[in-house]
């Protein structure tokens, strides 16, 4: 007896030595990307992840990387947020948050232009930060809202305009690029982004599986359509994306203790008790079924926080597997980890998806089927 109880305790001790291992990743897909840059101080994050997707979606179409404006896109979007909001009186969402269908709206709409041509940025300014302009925009809309001169003035929209000129720039309407003279419409062309080609697909039970619908979160102010998926059929189309040369854009939650840019991991272990610590080495790990997902999104544990851009995949010391995630908050290693990537486990990636938007040739076949895509 005592033998199994020392057999026992050497296993136990054994096990809980190796939940303790510092992590040690090998990466199994790693797909082209731009660099990491910094969103500054401003809660774009929406644009800077889709448009680094679509960064590496113009490497994956044409061979050529080009960096893109996220600010661009930003200044083409307020004035729509600006009109959604005044328009419905004030019971909207007006903020400096939005989604990857945004984006995608936009470019449909605007256009793409290079980084070299629209910064958002004046001479002596090397970093964003909306801070002011997004405080002035929500007291001007507010002020239309109220209406203090008893009837809104035509005046507003160009007022809306006039202070995105003032602070992050007019936009153009052509420009020289690589010696060749574009507009943002013959640009995109160039780029051979169609934007009616990308999908975003969501997991939730609240709606039925393969419909579509407006996904209720605060920073869909466009009502945006989303295709609903079982959990498994979505992480399977995160996996065939990959697998087949595509990048993934994720909307998700990051306001957990257990994601940390500083530390480059995202991960939801099985003891909460262990949750600082799974920051630094492999422990076991929570199993996200679709009803434990949709019971954190419905108690507002999982948030719509962040947006990010997948790229590849890697494995731990135990094969388990772990997506990289290019971040937008900068690749200073004081801060941030594996170059500013964060590497999510399986188990976050399933609990902390909102959504992924991806080409529509990423989506396995079946599920395409499914979706009538």
């Amino acid at each position: 007896m005592k033998k199994i109880l020392l057999a026992l305790g050497i296993a136990f001790f054994v096990s809980q030595i190796t939940a303790q291992e510092p992590y040690k990743f090998t990466e199994i897909i790693d797909l082209e990307a731009t660099p990491v840059i910094s969103q500054g101080r401003t809660g774009t994050c929406w644009s800077f992840s889709s448009t680094s997707f679509l960064e590496s979606e113009i490497i994956r179409l044409t061979g050529k990387q080009i960096d893109l404006s996220e600010m661009y896109t930003v200044r083409n979007t307020y004035p729509k947020k600006a009109e959604n909001f005044v328009m419905r009186h004030g019971k909207a969402q007006f903020s400096e948050g939005g989604l990857a269908h945004d984006v995608m709206n936009s470019v449909a709409e605007y256009g793409l232009v290079p980084q070299e041509a629209f910064s958002g940025l004046f001479a002596d300014e090397s970093r964003h930060n909306h801070a002011e302009m997004a405080a002035v925009l929500r007291s001007m809309v507010e002020t239309y809202v109220d209406n203090p001169g008893r009837k809104l003035s035509k005046k507003w929209r160009a007022a809306i305009d006039g202070v995105l000129t003032a602070y992050i720039g007019k936009n153009p309407t052509s420009f020289d690029y690589e010696g060749k003279s574009y507009t943002p419409k013959s640009f995109l062309e160039m780029t051979q982004i169609v934007p009616a080609d990308y999908v975003s697909i969501t997991s939730f039970t609240h709606a039925p599986f393969y419909s579509e619908f407006i996904l209720n979160i605060p920073d869909n102010w466009s009502y945006g359509s989303f295709h609903n998926v079982s959990l498994d059929e979505m992480m399977g189309a995160i996996d065939y994306a990959l697998e087949n040369g595509f990048t993934v854009e994720l909307d998700c939650d990051v306001s957990e203790r257990t994601f940390s840019s500083k530390d480059g991991v995202a991960v939801i272990p099985l003891d909460s008790e262990n949750n600082k610590k799974a920051l630094q080495g492999v422990y076991p790990e929570k199993k996200v079924s679709q009803e434990y997902r949709q019971d954190e999104f419905e108690n507002f544990t999982t948030t719509d926080d962040h947006l990010m851009h997948i790229t590849g995949t890697l494995v731990d010391q135990n094969g388990a597997k772990y997506y990289k995630v290019k971040n937008s908050w900068g690749s200073d290693s004081s801060r941030n980890a594996n170059g500013g990537y964060v590497y999510f486990s399986e188990s976050y990636m399933r609990l902390k998806t909102i959504s992924i938007t991806v080409h529509k040739d990423a989506i396995p076949k079946n599920t395409a089927k499914k979706l009538n895509l």
